[in-house]
């Protein structure tokens, strides 16, 4: 299905019917402040499985994501965040940005890779936000590749929907998305380290 849901105000009752797909196991496409994300609800272990297979992933290997409403919902999932890097965050979320953290024992057994970290963001878009909060718990997100030579992520939700129709359940029209990831900040050490440099500009 191709959802179209207005950016600057989603509407309710289409959030709503994207979180009771969520919550039966679907996996949807939404856009973000970078890319376009592929995702689903983090507490459903075969619709995690899913997208795995779909993106090629190893749950253990990958760095998976997701996606939170805010840096208090952020905290659930991790460890006590030390208080330059909370500081960090707070000046840059809602921001093009994840936010590489120690994951803590709330975090489904399946998102944890052998460095037991977990990457966050929390994106300045409404959509995503949106659904996050009326779901009440994040979303897995992991950037959707295009196979195009030119374009390495997807742009364009028409074109999305023709290529993912059957293999989604839920492919949200928010309009044209840029072509750069997030940037990535490592944040277990300590000191804050970008370890893929992409959308957005980090304020120290």
């Amino acid at each position: 299905m191709l959802l179209k849901i207005n950016s600057d105000n989603p509407e309710q009752r289409k959030i709503q019917q994207v979180v009771d797909e969520l919550t039966r196991g679907g996996i949807i496409i939404y856009p973000t402040d970078t890319v376009y994300g592929l995702g689903c609800d983090i507490a459903n272990h075969q619709a995690v499985e899913r997208i795995c297979r779909l993106r090629g992933l190893e749950p253990e290997k990958a760095m998976l994501s997701f996606i939170c409403k805010d840096i208090s919902q952020i905290a659930e999932y991790t460890l006590p965040i030390d208080n330059q890097i909370f500081r960090l965050m707070k000046k840059n979320l809602p921001g093009a940005f994840t936010f590489v953290l120690p994951a803590n024992n709330q975090v489904p057994k399946m998102f944890k890779n052998r460095k037991r970290t977990i990457g966050v963001r929390v994106p300045a878009h409404n959509i995503p936000l949106a659904i996050v909060a009326t779901l009440g718990r994040p979303i897995l997100t992991t950037s959707l590749r295009s196979d195009d030579e030119i374009t390495e992520y997807f742009t364009d939700p028409e074109d999305i929907y023709q290529d993912f129709k059957k293999l989604t359940d839920i492919v949200i029209d928010g309009g044209l998305c840029g072509n750069e990831p997030s940037t990535i900040v490592d944040c277990t050490s300590g000191l804050p380290e970008i370890i893929r440099k992409g959308a957005g500009e980090l304020t120290p």
